[in-house]
């Protein structure tokens, strides 16, 4: 019991924070008293502010849909006395705050809140898609190989099933960046010197293959075994590729640069069975259409295509990371590139 109470000291800070500056007198009684079925601020931010499991479906609504519908500031699950049933328009913060009305150039509301709108881009798709880095060092074929060891089960298991091959690509795939930003980020804090931008390049590469992952949620939900196969995958990956990245950033780099190689390969072959009509070609969602500013009437293959350009970019950043310091230079000595934005 003892270990508790400052959770539940901290609990009821935040209620009264609430209830002082974000929620009208009227709805605090009732967020108070669904508060105490629950254990934990997680679940505050849960269960009373999105309490529909549409939510995240409506998020994803067609640009054309909705346009008679008025926007709401209200926190979600709030009761119009009109209509007599749950308001769920409203996309709210992990704990429960209502993000800030936010537009887009033409007025409309912007509905995300994983992402705000100076966060889109156009992807550059005049990337070279077939660019290769040869193995010729004892450090670049040890990363060739570990990455081909890692490819032969996988395809093994998915096969032609792009969808979930994506999807547990895409939950790898955002690791490397995370844990070599992080990673940097450490030692700068612990050296007082600058990165050279390379901390920001790597966080929003990750940030970026996190975006890809939300996209493909959209268009498929993984089965029971596969996020089993996920959590797997990535508890092994993520403390794998941090010891490599301790023992050598070149060679994790390298490892990152070859992994997004095989990236490319795999969309590129998602797009051929597209062209071929063995995979139907679906709208694109509402998400990758604001992400990377698509065309409304964009489908899944152009999808496929700004996302394949994203990963040719995240390839030649890692391999010019590990060239740098294969020349016996540190990162912080050379500026990030440019990325995909």
């Amino acid at each position: 019991m003892s270990r508790n109470i400052p959770a539940m000291k901290f609990s009821g800070l935040l209620l009264r924070q609430l209830q002082q500056h974000v929620l009208p007198s009227s709805k605090f009684g009732n967020m108070v008293s669904e508060a105490s079925k629950i254990s934990g601020i997680r679940g505050i931010g849960v269960s009373i502010w999105n309490p529909i499991p549409e939510a995240r479906n409506w998020s994803s609504m067609a640009p054309n849909v909705g346009k008679e519908e008025k926007t709401s500031t209200a926190p979600t699950g709030a009761v119009d006395s009109s209509k007599g049933q749950a308001d769920h328009k409203a996309v709210v913060s992990y704990w429960g705050v209502a993000p800030p009305n936010i537009t887009k150039e033409d007025g409309s509301p912007w509905r995300w809140n994983c992402f705000r709108p100076w966060e889109t881009y156009k992807a550059d798709t005049s990337i070279d898609v077939k660019k290769h880095h040869e193995a010729t060092t004892l450090n670049d074929k040890l990363a060739y190989w570990i990455v081909q060891s890692l490819k032969y089960p996988t395809n093994l298991f998915f096969q032609r099933r792009h969808m979930c091959h994506a999807m547990l690509l895409e939950t790898v795939a955002a690791v490397p960046g995370m844990v070599g930003g992080m990673l940097l980020h450490l030692r700068s804090l612990r050296r007082f010197e600058h990165s050279g931008g390379w901390i920001k390049a790597l966080l929003e590469e990750a940030e970026n293959e996190r975006m890809h992952l939300m996209t493909f949620l959209e268009l498929s939900q993984p089965k029971w075994y596969e996020r089993a196969l996920v959590f797997a995958v990535q508890g092994v990956f993520f403390n794998g590729y941090f010891l490599a990245y301790l023992a050598s950033p070149k060679l994790a780099h390298r490892i990152t640069g070859y992994l997004e190689e095989e990236a490319v390969n795999s969309y590129t072959e998602f797009l051929i069975d597209l062209e071929k009509g063995l995979f139907e070609n679906k709208p694109a969602p509402a998400i990758a259409i604001d992400y990377w500013r698509l065309p409304p009437d964009s489908t899944l293959k152009d999808v496929v295509t700004v996302i394949r350009a994203d990963e040719a970019h995240h390839r030649d950043i890692n391999h010019f990371a590990s060239d740098i310091q294969c020349q016996g230079h540190e990162l912080k000595d050379f500026s990030a590139p440019i990325g995909y934005h």
